[in-house]
C-alpha cells in the first residue's frame, strides 16, 4: 500500500508512537497504536470476533484529529 503520513502523537518523542497513514491509491488507513490489554480485548470480541490475523490497538484521545484528518482524505472525491 503506498501511503501518506498523516502524523504521529506529537507526545510520544522519538521512541515507538501512536501514528496514522492513508494509502494513496486504496483509500484504507493504517494505524499504529499500543496493544490492547487483555481486558480491553475481552471487551471488544464481544462486539466483533478476533481472528488470528487481526489485532485490537489504543489511541490516545488527542489523536483523533489525525483520526479525522486520515478520515478526511479517504473519502470518495
Amino acid at each position: 500500500m503506498r501511503s501518506r503520513s498523516v502524523g504521529k502523537d506529537p507526545e510520544s518523542g522519538d521512541h515507538g508512537c501512536p501514528a496514522v497513514w492513508v494509502g494513496e491509491d486504496t483509500k484504507e488507513l493504517a494505524i499504529q497504536g499500543v496493544t490492547a490489554d487483555s481486558d480491553t480485548v475481552s471487551r471488544t470480541v464481544r462486539d466483533s470476533p478476533l481472528p488470528a490475523h487481526e489485532s485490537v490497538v489504543r489511541l490516545p484521545q488527542r489523536m483523533i484529529p489525525l483520526l479525522r484528518e486520515a478520515l478526511d482524505g479517504a473519502e470518495p472525491e
